[in-house]
């Protein structure tokens, strides 16, 4: 058995498909392993352990050349497949100086790689975050380098009540912490609906809606297993029938998220708040992103204090709350998927 926190055979995003250019090299870790990543002229991504073969120094520190990659110790050249095509000072070529190599692909504006077992990788099992780039949709994001474990923050965007006490003023009223929610599952997903009627909209919902008077508001999570969450809120004027699916008198954002472990302490967060209405205002986007920004770095915030308070109760017993429903459906997800590969492993052996 193991004891990582996170499985290995799925897709996890390694950054913005922007970050990874041709003609430099990008140092990332990755479940905790260096990885170096580059684009081949064609505009291909490539991934490859951040190790040469021969010494284990650093490929990032190297240079490009051409689509290959030269150590920066002793000049070893690698090809994109991580197979050696030059050793300075002999002809013949070691058949075993290869660096290994992992399936990479751009999708919804990431890029993704599958660090475990690449015969498995499906590019169809790429989670869907398509509100990143849909025609319909309009939106921007951004990079959070968080100093706790990944499954923290799934914790934290599974269950919104603490919108009521660590976003007040902003998202959060005293509402949401009241208001009821539904969680359903299935193989590799969870959902947790929650319906607000009625009520006063917080600020930024407000602002965005424009309209005096109560609203109905919706959060409706969407978890693939094991960190990808999609997040639909929005607003729209009371009793004017969005639980019953019409949302033409309100306002709607899809909150998308791709949460990548570093290591077992420290997570890749990347965000994008994306919206259907007034696509073509720059302004609206720019608030959005900046508003959006600014309550994440609270989150950020108090899921890096819960961290260092783990660290240093490592004995400390944790007990649930009926609002704990839906992450604790993600961890039961993300269990069954590290239980998964252990016995895959076994079986190997």
């Amino acid at each position: 058995m193991t004891d990582r926190s996170y499985p290995l055979n799925t897709w996890y995003a390694v950054g913005w498909d922007y970050e990874i250019v041709r003609g430099r090299m990008l140092a990332r870790t990755i479940c905790n392993q260096p990885v170096v990543f580059y684009r081949r002229a064609d505009g291909t991504p490539v991934a490859m352990d951040d190790a040469c073969w021969h010494r284990l120094a650093p490929l990032s520190k190297g240079q490009l050349r051409g689509d290959n990659v030269v150590c920066p110790y002793h000049g070893l050249e690698f090809e994109p497949g991580g197979r050696c095509v030059h050793m300075p000072s002999q002809e013949t070529i070691n058949p075993s100086a290869c660096v290994r190599t992992y399936p990479i692909i751009d999708r919804h504006r990431l890029t993704w790689i599958w660090i475990g077992d690449p015969a498995s990788a499906d590019p169809g099992r790429v989670p869907d975050l398509h509100w990143n780039d849909d025609p319909e949709w309009t939106g921007d994001g951004g990079t959070l380098h968080l100093k706790a474990n990944y499954l923290l923050a799934v914790d934290n965007l599974m269950d919104l009540t603490h919108e009521t006490f660590v976003h007040a003023g902003s998202i959060g009223n005293e509402a949401v912490a009241e208001a009821p929610f539904r969680v359903s599952h299935d193989r590799d997903r969870v959902n947790v609906t929650r319906w607000i009627l009625n009520q006063e909209p917080p600020g930024f919902w407000g602002a965005q809606l424009g309209k005096p008077g109560p609203v109905d508001r919706w959060q409706i999570i969407h978890f693939t297993a094991p960190s990808t969450i999609a997040l639909d809120v929005g607003v729209a004027v009371a009793g004017t029938g969005a639980p019953e699916g019409d949302r033409s008198q309100g306002v709607n954002g899809f909150i998308t998220f791709a949460i990548t472990p570093e290591t077992e302490k420290t997570t890749h967060y990347f965000w994008a708040a994306n919206r259907n209405f007034d696509i073509r205002n720059m302004s609206r986007t720019t608030i959005w992103r900046e508003g959006v920004r600014k309550i994440f770095a609270q989150d950020e915030a108090i899921l890096e204090a819960q961290q260092t308070a783990m660290d240093a109760n490592p004995d400390k017993v944790f007990y649930d709350l009926n609002i704990d429903a839906g992450g604790n459906w993600a961890r039961r997800k993300v269990a069954a998927m590290i239980a998964a590969e252990s016995r895959s492993l076994r079986r190997a052996l």
